[in-house]
């Protein structure tokens, strides 16, 4: 069992009577990308709020790295937690480079070595430093303003990262290319990151491990396929469905799994070039559909990253 960076004990949350996470428990390992998914009004962001003591807790613990939070001063707890919302919340009248320097300064580190960490930031986020760093918030689009945010929740080299549905006010195709980016960087940092939404799509793309809640409580735990292959309830083969039903969630799990788990290795057609324009080994059995779809052939050559044959895939093996 993974070392868990959180665990979520028996918690509880009320609001005038009314239960908004109940007796909730999960522990969410070191180094994973966990992803609180489920309803609006299913208890996500508070949870996510609990962790950081922004709403205190009725019932139960909560530990991070092994310590209750309860018994670290809150200021204290937020500087070793990384916190990125929708809203962002950038402070307008502060330069981008005083914006994501705001926890280190709070730190005292010395001058250089924060300049040095928001040239970084910036460099990670693919944000040319000397073009951003003096740039105001009013000068940068939604998701620049979005990449900030996430920078600032990173400064201090946090621990762990906590996101609140950060991605939801942005455009899609911009809100695709942030996805992207906060995959990379956990996977380069290698941090735990506790991400909520109610977008299974979103979910599907980000998570490691998934946590689905319903009417705060824990409805399932597992990898996205563990979810989507083998739900825990009708709530939960309802939800990650959505209206398609069955369709859906194979459309979804074909977006899962790729060609070289479901391909023909050292297949004979794979040399064949009259078969169509070959699939990387690594694309997903739903690229396979389409390209397939669009090359009107039920058969394709499959390579490796470096061009190689190494097989075939047939409409057959997508279904398979």
């Amino acid at each position: 069992m993974p070392e868990a960076m959180i665990e979520i004990d028996g918690v509880s949350k009320a609001y005038d009577g009314r239960p908004v996470v109940d007796e909730l428990s999960l522990s969410v390992p070191l180094g994973a990308f966990c992803v609180l998914l489920g309803p609006s009004g299913c208890g996500k962001s508070t949870t996510l709020r609990m962790i950081n003591r922004l709403v205190a807790l009725d019932s139960g613990a909560i530990r991070v790295g092994g310590e209750d939070v309860r018994d670290v001063p809150p200021e204290a707890l937020r500087r070793r937690i990384g916190y990125a919302i929708q809203s962002i919340g950038l402070f307008p009248h502060w330069r981008v480079e005083d914006n994501i320097a705001t926890v280190p300064r709070l730190l005292n580190w010395p001058r250089p070595r924060v300049r040095d960490r928001v040239t970084e930031l910036l460099q990670l986020l693919r944000l040319d430093p000397e073009s951003y760093r003096n740039k105001y918030p009013h000068q940068l689009s939604g998701g620049e303003q979005q990449r900030i945010g996430v920078a600032r929740a990173l400064a201090a080299d946090p621990e762990l990262l906590l996101m609140d549905e950060p991605f939801a006010a942005v455009d899609p195709v911009t809100r695709i290319a942030l996805q992207g980016e906060i995959l990379r960087i956990q996977r380069a940092t290698k941090k735990t990151i506790l991400f909520v939404t109610h977008d299974i799509e979103e979910a599907l793309v980000l998570a490691s491990d998934i946590a689905i809640l319903e009417r705060g409580r824990l409805a399932q735990w597992g990898t996205p396929i563990e979810i989507l292959e083998h739900p825990a309830s009708a709530f939960v083969a309802e939800f990650v469905g959505g209206p398609g039903g069955g369709a859906a969630t194979s459309l979804k799990l074909l977006s899962l799994r790729t060609v070289a788990e479901r391909m023909r290795p050292g297949d004979a057609a794979s040399g064949d070039k009259a078969l169509g324009e070959p699939l990387a080994s690594d694309a997903s059995l739903r690229d396979a559909l389409a390209a397939m779809a669009a090359q009107r052939t039920d058969r394709l050559p499959v390579v490796d990253r470096d061009g190689r044959p190494v097989g075939a895939i047939t409409i057959a093996d997508l279904v398979r």
